[in-house]
């Protein structure tokens, strides 16, 4: 079989971890990196010997043989930069988190998709984490009984000097304040987890930064099972990050999965021994962080089997959508001062709004 060939573009911390995570994974080949920023992108050239650009118009054009991008980009342009490369040049994408900031732009560029013949891949690589996919199986087979209460907590440290890194950090148009960027992965598990949430009251303050996002939400969440739950997230804390968890009190016992990236099976009553052999150590990964796991080769490893022989990949269009969905009915209620339903295809007037002199910034000309 050939390996098919991908592209990066955006040149970020994450994109590093993305191109030693396709190195890792067999069928599949880095074949160019691309940055608006050009010495950006020539490090990572540098680093795997590929071309770089800093217009993937011109990549895209130059180099034909590329099978799929993954795009790397601040979260507000997503929707642009896929749109551009599916209807522009048919290539399959792979999308980092949040997928997109709205669910309609996710169901805009699945339309396109679809009607080019290609594929949109989201990145949700905490799924993979083995405490993760043990306590899934777990409340699946019952082994923990009935869901009673989940909790999320984030409390990491994201001061002023963070956000003014980039214009597009701390903005509502292509950010996203600490819910949409740093516990988006925990929304996520809220419902991979736990099982659909039919309702959240939510409320969001600006404590530790000058941004116009929220960096602390704190809400209440009903589950369809009637199960009941609590999110806290904040990057407020001060003077560093101290925890990142997600709990389920159960009828029949206890699992708490916490950890830099929800990597550590912390407490499992029906089986103590488990969090050993359940739990990773992603401090020891060399290169770009830690923080992102080792599920990004997973990721790689099920769109080379969803691209070359047709297995299902494991996040499709309303899975990333109900996870979308989610996240905009907590900013829904802030907005609203109450309760609101999950379910209503409502989006926040907030996250996701056009800023097009934001936009500018990061547009690249055909």
């Amino acid at each position: 079989m050939t390996d098919l060939c991908i592209a990066l573009i955006g040149c970020g911390r994450i994109s590093g971890h993305h191109a030693q995570s396709i190195q890792q994974t067999p069928g599949i080949r880095l074949a160019a990196v691309c940055d608006i920023e050009k010495s950006r992108a020539d490090e990572y050239a540098s680093a795997h010997d590929v071309p770089a650009f800093d217009n993937y118009h011109l990549m895209l054009k130059q180099l034909d043989k590329i099978d799929l991008v993954s795009i790397n980009t601040p979260s507000g342009m997503h929707h642009e930069h896929a749109l551009d490369i599916i209807e522009l040049y048919g290539k399959h994408v792979v999308v980092e988190k949040p997928t997109f900031m709205r669910p309609s732009h996710l169901d805009a560029a699945q339309m396109a998709a679809e009607s080019a013949g290609v594929r949109i891949f989201p990145v949700f690589q905490n799924r993979y984490n083995k405490a993760v996919d043990r306590v899934r199986t777990a409340l699946r087979q019952g082994e923990l009984g009935k869901i009673r209460t989940v909790s999320v907590r984030l409390r990491w440290c994201r001061p002023q000097r963070y956000y003014d890194l980039a214009p597009w950090r701390g903005t509502f148009s292509h950010d996203g304040g600490a819910l949409t960027n740093q516990t988006v992965h925990h929304v996520d598990l809220l419902r991979h987890l736990g099982g659909k949430v039919s309702r959240v009251n939510a409320t969001m303050r600006t404590l530790g930064a000058e941004i116009e996002v929220e960096d602390t939400t704190v809400a209440t969440i009903e589950y369809e099972s009637g199960a009941i739950g609590t999110l806290e997230s904040t990057t407020a804390a001060r003077p560093d990050d101290f925890e990142a968890s997600i709990s389920f009190v159960c009828s029949e016992g206890l699992a708490q999965i916490g950890g830099i990236a929800v990597n550590e099976l912390q407490i499992f009553t029906p089986d103590p021994v488990a969090c050993t052999g359940y739990s990773e150590d992603f401090v020891g990964i060399e290169g770009h962080g830690a923080v992102y796991g080792y599920g990004h080769s997973a990721m790689y490893a099920d769109i080379v089997g969803a691209l070359s022989s047709d297995d299902p990949y494991p996040v499709d269009h309303e899975d990333c959508r109900d996870t979308l969905r989610l996240l905009h009915a907590f900013y829904r209620s802030d907005e609203a001062g109450d309760w609101v339903e999950v379910d209503d295809d409502a989006e926040s007037f907030r996250l996701g709004r056009a800023d097009d002199a934001v936009s500018k910034i990061y547009r690249t000309p055909a």
